[in-house]
This record gives structure tokens, C-alpha cells and sequence, in this order.
């Protein structure tokens, strides 16, 4: 019942693994088993205090206290050893469990999600949250249960002793946990504003580090400063609003509670004076009403925590909830042609990128994708190594439909090289290993030979085994894009994709690279984006996109004879490569 029942209640509330809520379970139990260890004492301190006043404390009934006194330390021990275990212990294990899952979400999941958050969001979703669940987990929802429990355990066995005494103990508990039930709305609110303040805050900041560079070109970082000191102050305006929302509840709860030994005292003066309760009971409802509170003192505070995260909650639930790219393991590719079949594709925005596409990039050819910016070359590109999931047609490989396959899977048959290159913090031969990680270092040096990386490593200190920093910023432009080529000989993939490799290269390093790709690319399936004619005027085939259609097609010379779009791009950049700057 409780697998079947309680566990995904739970998952789902709260973002947990399976593993993550049946430990949450076994931690609430513990709680409320230290809890209840506790009250083990205050029972022994009232029979002492009976055998006092009876008389009947003696050298035998001092040894008897002692020892059940030892025996009463050694339970609150193992009650104590026992919540650590099963909560904080057991918390941090499922904080990396979380964070490797939403990791993995984020791998699978289609790269149109990425186009609605930010960096700084995700980030926040998996460094954040998660740390904020983890205080949760370890510190507010075990304790708050436990409390709950134990006090419901207690309360029963307070009524079985003499209802009206525990009526006016327990009295206080549903008004202050009312209280605080009916702050969860404007806590939530308040916690989201807070973390919505947070995220545009961090989005700032690393906005703020990667345009540095332009901010000082411009002498503009003392205008961004201001605005960022204005994201810094709104962050801590957010925080104060809502640790006073919260506290206002919690203080008033824990107010109330503070009522609850006050009508214990008063009703039992009155039960005392009229001789129908003793003075040992009247005493031992002090004290465990005096032991009651303490527990739920923090609980209520917990309770307004764990109301606090579900905006945390439902951020993560956010992404684990997004549909994943799924497929066969398996390939049933006859060659690798590459066929656009009617494709249409729009972003979520509603934004129509492609309206009908269909060509066909051949084995052993190049196939060359130019046209007007925005026509939807990038897309196409992207779409072939289903980056995305096309909305109608298909598009296949070698005559196998790539919806149908394993996104990882297909992508084992591509090798991609970036206009924009993402290095590591890392040295150039592991960088390079990227390209398949079970390569040996001398398959990874060939690899570089080839991709002519051997010319910069060799005057580095340490070699391919020299770092280049975070995203390679030790090198130049065409060093980092020739050792984005070196991971694609690596890799060997029977289906390159080419996206502007050679776009923003200066003459030398551009020779350098088309050399290097000319050898990568041999017997071939090759899709590259470019506008440089002298990098189109090698392909066997071009297909030329405008406004999301294939608007012309066919080879180099053909479209020079026979097309209107073709031509005209040609004369254009005919044109720039004459211009330059005149001083009058």
C-alpha cells in the first residue's frame, strides 16, 4: 500500500527519486522515534518525583533510577545515531542522485526547451533548488513529520490519562498549525518572487563577466554596474520581504503554543483545588506539556519552510517533466544519404523556419546549404542531427527515419565542427579526446597532425598536454576551430556537418582549415553551411534556401547558368572583396 500509494505522492511532491522518498519515510520515522525517546525521561522524572514524595526513595530505588536513567541516554543515543542516518546521511546521497538526474533530463531533452530558459536558470534549478531541498530534506520535513507524530502518539495517551488535562494541553496545536497552513499561499508567493530576483541577478552577473571586453570598448561597465547594483538590491529587498512574511506567521504559531501550559497550569489549579486530579498528575502534565511544545516550536518553523520550497519543487518538476527524444538502440542505415522529404519545422515561439524542404546530400559528395541570413541553413543543419524534432515530413539516413532512432545513437554517425567552438579548462589532448574518450594518446596526436594542430601545440610549454583555459582563451580562433577538426578525424563519423567553419578566420588560418577539411571530409557524406564562395565553389551540389523553401539547386556551374539567387549572392561578395576604406 505504501509503494503503491505513498512513494510516487511523495516523488512527485517533493522531486525525489524512489530510493530518495522511501529514505524520506524512514527519516520521518526515526524523527518521530527520537521524539518519542525523549519523553522516556520525563516519565522517569515524575516516578522519582512520586517516590519522593511517598517516601520510598532508598539506596535500592537510587541504583534502580541510575541504571534506567543509563538505559534512557543509550535510547536517545541510538534514536539520535538513527535520525542522523536516515536523514542527513541519506539526503546528500539523494541531492547527488538529483542533480545527475536533472542532468540527464537536460541531455535528453530536445534543445527547443533551451530556447525558453536561460543559463542562469538552469543553473539555478540545479545548484540552488537542489541545495534548498536538501536543507529540507535533512533539517524541515523528517523533523516536521516526526513532531507531528509524536505529539499525535502523546496527545492520545495524555487523553487516556485524563481528557480535560489534555484538552487544555493540546488545545493550542490545530489553532497554530492553522495559522501557519493559511500563510502558505503568501509564502509561496513570496519565495518566488525571491527566486525569480535570484535568477535575474545571476543572470546578470554572467552576462555582465562575458561582455566585459565590450562593456570596457564602450565605456559602458559604470551604466551596467548601476544596473546590476539595482538587481543586487532588489535580491535583498526580495529576501527581507520574505523572511518578515514568514516570520509573522511562524512567531505568531509559536505564540500561540506558548498559551498551551498557561491553560495546563490554570485548569489544573482548578482540577487540584476541587480534589479531582492529584498533585503528582497535576505535575506530570507540566512537564510533558513543557516537553510537548518543544518539538512542535520547531515544527511549525519547518512546516513554513517546507511551504516555502514549492516553488523550488516545481521548478525541478519543470524539467523532469519535459518530453525526452527517445528511439532505437539500434541502426538500420543502408549508407548514409542524407533526405530532407517535405520538411516543415516551426521554434515554439510559432516562428515558421522551414515550410517545405526537401533535397537529398549524397554519399561521398558535398552538399553545399547557402542563402540569405534567417533563410534556415543553421536549422536544417541542426535538424539533420535531430537536434530538434521536426513537425512534418521526415528526414532520413542512409533510408533510416531519424525520429525513430536513439538521439546519441544516430549521433555516433556525425561528425560536427561549430562555427562557435566550446573548449574545456583542459589541456589539448583531452580537449581533442572529446572526439571519442576511449581514444590513446597517439590516436589523438594523429588525429591533431591531421587537423594541423601539431604547427601551435609544439610551441606551447608543455605541448598537447599544455591547458588552454576555460574555453581555450589561451588560443587564437583558428588554433581553437583546428582543434574542433582534430575531434571530428577523431570521432571518424561516416556524415560530417559543417556549420561556418571557416566564417571568421582570418586568409592563413582559413587555408590552413580548408586544407584540413579537405582530407576530414573524403568519401563522405557532407552537409556544410558556408557563405564564402570560395568554400561553395567546391561542392558537388548547392542547395539554395530563401524564406524556408529550397528556392534552387544543383551544382556550382549549373546555378551560375540557370540561377537567380545563386548568381547574385556570387556578384555580391564579388563586390565586398574589392571594397575597402578611402581616406578623403
Amino acid at each position: 500500500m505504501i509503494k503503491t500509494l505513498l512513494i510516487p505522492k511523495l516523488e512527485r511532491r517533493f522531486a525525489l527519486s524512489r530510493q530518495g522518498a522511501v529514505d524520506l519515510i524512514k527519516g520521518c520515522i526515526a524523527c518521530a522515534f527520537q521524539d518519542i525517546s525523549f519523553m522516556f525521561s520525563v516519565g522517569l522524572l515524575y516516578r522519582f518525583v512520586i517516590d519522593m514524595m511517598n517516601g520510598e526513595v532508598n539506596g535500592n530505588r537510587v541504583v534502580f533510577y541510575a541504571a534506567f536513567a543509563l538505559v534512557c541516554l543509550s535510547l536517545i543515543f541510538i534514536a539520535t545515531w538513527f535520525q542522523y542516518n536516515t536523514t542527513y546521511l541519506a539526503t546528500y546521497v539523494e541531492s547527488g542522485v538529483r542533480r545527475i538526474s536533472l542532468a540527464e533530463q537536460l541531455r535528453k531533452i530536445p534543445l527547443s526547451f533551451f530556447g525558453k530558459k536561460d543559463l542562469a536558470d538552469l543553473t539555478n534549478s540545479i545548484m540552488s533548488d537542489c541545495a534548498t531541498l536538501e536543507t529540507a530534506f535533512s533539517h524541515y520535513v523528517p523533523a516536521l513529520a516526526g513532531s507531528l507524530i509524536s505529539t499525535t502518539l502523546m496527545g492520545l495517551c495524555l487523553f487516556a490519562i485524563d481528557f480535560r488535562m489534555a484538552l487544555a494541553a493540546v488545545w493550542v496545536l490545530p489553532v497554530a498549525f492553522t495559522i501557519t497552513f493559511f500563510s502558505a499561499r503568501i509564502q509561496e508567493y513570496f519565495n518566488r518572487k525571491s527566486v525569480a530576483a535570484n535568477v535575474t541577478l545571476e543572470s546578470g552577473v554572467q552576462e555582465c563577466i562575458k561582455s566585459l571586453q565590450d562593456l570596457k570598448a564602450n565605456n559602458a561597465e559604470e551604466r551596467y554596474l548601476e544596473g546590476l547594483g539595482r538587481k543586487i538590491d532588489s535580491v535583498e529587498k526580495r529576501h527581507i520581504i520574505t523572511e518578515l512574511g514568514t516570520a509573522l506567521f511562524v512567531v505568531s504559531s509559536t505564540l500561540i503554543l506558548k498559551f498551551g501550559i498557561a491553560t495546563v497550569a490554570l485548569v489544573g489549579s482548578i482540577l487540584l483545588i476541587r480534589g479531582e486530579i492529584t498533585i503528582p498528575l497535576f505535575f506530570m502534565f507540566l512537564l510533558v506539556a513543557s516537553r510537548l511544545y518543544a518539538p512542535l516550536e520547531g515544527a511549525l518553523q519547518n512546516l513554513a519552510a517546507v511551504i516555502s520550497t514549492k516553488t523550488n519543487i516545481n521548478r525541478m518538476n519543470e524539467i523532469l517533466d519535459q518530453p525526452i527524444q527517445t528511439g532505437s538502440d539500434g541502426v538500420t542505415n543502408q549508407g548514409y544519404d542524407i533526405v530532407f522529404d517535405h520538411v516543415g519545422f516551426a521554434y515554439n515561439t510559432g516562428e515558421t523556419v522551414l515550410k517545405d524542404v526537401s533535397f537529398t546530400a549524397k554519399q561521398g559528395e558535398v552538399t553545399a546549404l547557402v542563402g540569405p541570413s534567417g533563410g534556415g541553413k543553421t536549422t536544417v543543419s541542426r535538424l539533420a542531427a535531430r537536434f530538434w524534432d521536426i513537425n512534418r515530413g521526415k528526414i532520413t539516413v542512409g533510408g533510416m527515419d531519424i525520429s525513430k532512432i536513439e538521439p546519441e545513437t544516430l549521433l555516433s554517425l556525425y561528425a560536427i565542427v561549430f562555427q562557435d567552438v566550446t573548449l574545456f579548462n583542459n589541456t589539448i589532448m583531452e580537449n581533442i579526446r572529446v572526439g571519442r574518450k576511449d581514444a590513446t594518446d597517439e590516436e589523438v596526436i594523429a588525429a591533431a597532425r591531421l587537423a594541423n594542430c601539431e604547427e601551435f601545440a609544439g610551441k606551447l610549454p608543455e605541448g598537447y598536454n599544455s591547458m588552454i583555459g576555460e574555453n581555450g582563451c589561451e588560443l587564437s580562433g583558428g588554433e581553437r576551430q583546428r582543434i574542433s577538426i582534430a575531434r571530428a578525424f577523431l570521432k571518424n563519423a561516416p556524415v560530417i556537418l559543417l556549420d561556418e567553419a571557416t566564417a571568421s578566420l582570418d586568409v592563413e588560418n582559413e587555408t590552413l582549415i580548408q586544407a584540413a577539411l579537405s582530407r576530414l571530409i573524403k568519401d563522405k557524406t557532407v552537409l556544410v553551411i558556408a557563405h564564402r564562395m570560395r568554400t561553395v565553389s567546391g561542392a558537388d551540389k548547392v542547395i539554395v534556401l530563401s524564406d524556408g523553401c529550397v528556392a534552387e539547386q544543383g551544382t556550382p556551374e549549373e546555378l551560375m547558368n540557370t540561377g537567380r539567387i545563386y548568381p547574385h549572392m556570387a556578384k555580391l561578395q564579388m563586390i565586398s572583396q574589392s571594397w575597402g576604406i578611402y581616406h578623403p
